[in-house]
């Protein structure tokens, strides 16, 4: 498709890209009245939102739209399927300058839309607007289908700590990328396009997660947010991580510990969840470390606190889009 999106207009562009999309048998009404309507059996609606905004969450010259498509889409998604719920729908707001190719929205759409088709969801509406700068603002909504939300405030002394999905690819890649380079290519394309077990959510609940939380800034910071919101601290054993080798030899060639990417990196959308330490756990789980009581003591370090073999992690990771 030739032009760009400023002259295709703004209901041209609508048409193009609604005309992509598919429905699920969750979509009661998709795109095209005032708003869509989406089936919720369970009668709650799990819901999230995320704000990407070229330059800062991505780069034209690093990822192509459908890249962004996919990446925008599974982080959202994996934000669901962390709650326990199945994902069911997409919403997109689109700020786009008017010389941007129509051909550059149409492939976001491709992407947001296939991400989705993996996930069981479909995108069901949203807007555009002309801006200076590529924005999305996407939200997704789930289903629980009967089960009780997994939150991040219910990790119990005694629990396993236990992830499945990817660690530090996407961090890997993202210094690859940094350094100038385009392979190893699945390092790459894990940065481009993480593939976060969508199925593992809902089945962590069945099995009876006490919290859980996808992986978007990094496992440290973010098992930070489950020790400080359930009151105890945890405690992780590098032994017990898997680094590939080809990992290991990217860590070499840039000096850096791949197990700082495992542990610091983020972007992944990995599952990590707390279980009982009775709770049988099928072979893509990994157990990786433990909840403990917190340490005596007052102020913001009483709990919350995540060591490393029982020491402090001075690489926590973690963003804070407001912090200099």
């Amino acid at each position: 498709m030739q032009g760009t999106v400023g002259e295709l207009g703004e209901f041209g562009l609508i048409k193009e890209l609604t005309a992509r999309l598919q429905p699920t048998p969750a979509v009661e009404l998709g795109p095209g009245d005032d708003a869509a309507v989406v089936r919720a059996p369970d009668g709650r609606v799990v819901a999230t939102t995320d704000v990407l905004v070229e330059g800062r969450h991505f780069r034209r010259d690093w990822s192509t739209a459908y890249d962004v498509g996919r990446k925008s889409a599974a982080q959202n998604l994996a934000d669901i399927a962390a709650m326990g719920a199945v994902p069911t729908a997409i919403l997109l707001g689109l700020v786009a300058p008017a010389d941007l190719p129509t051909t550059w929205a149409t492939e976001l759409m491709d992407g947001l839309r296939d991400e989705c088709q993996v996930a069981g969801a479909a995108v069901v509406g949203g807007d555009v607007v002309r801006g200076d700068t590529i924005t999305l603002a996407i939200t997704a909504l789930g289903d629980l289908q009967g089960r009780k939300p997994v939150v991040r405030s219910g990790a119990q002394p005694g629990d396993v700590v236990a992830v499945t999905g990817w660690l530090g690819w996407s961090a890997a890649g993202l210094t690859v990328l940094q350094r100038g380079f385009r392979s190893p290519r699945a390092f790459v394309e894990a940065h481009r396009r993480p593939e976060p077990p969508y199925h593992a959510g809902p089945a962590a609940a069945e099995l009876g997660a006490t919290a859980m939380i996808d992986v978007s800034d990094g496992l440290v910071a973010d098992l930070g947010h489950v020790a400080k919101a359930s009151g105890v601290d945890i405690d992780l054993k590098a032994a017990d991580f898997d680094i590939p080798a080809q990992m290991a030899d990217i860590g070499q060639a840039v000096g850096v510990d791949p197990l700082v990417w495992v542990l610091s990196g983020g972007e992944d959308h990995a599952i990590v969840a707390t279980f009982p330490a009775t709770a049988q756990l099928p072979a893509r789980w990994r157990v990786v470390g433990e909840v403990v009581r917190a340490a005596r003591g007052s102020g913001p370090s009483a709990a919350g606190r995540v060591t490393v073999d029982g020491a402090p992690w001075d690489r926590v990771g973690g963003w804070d889009h407001f912090a200099e």
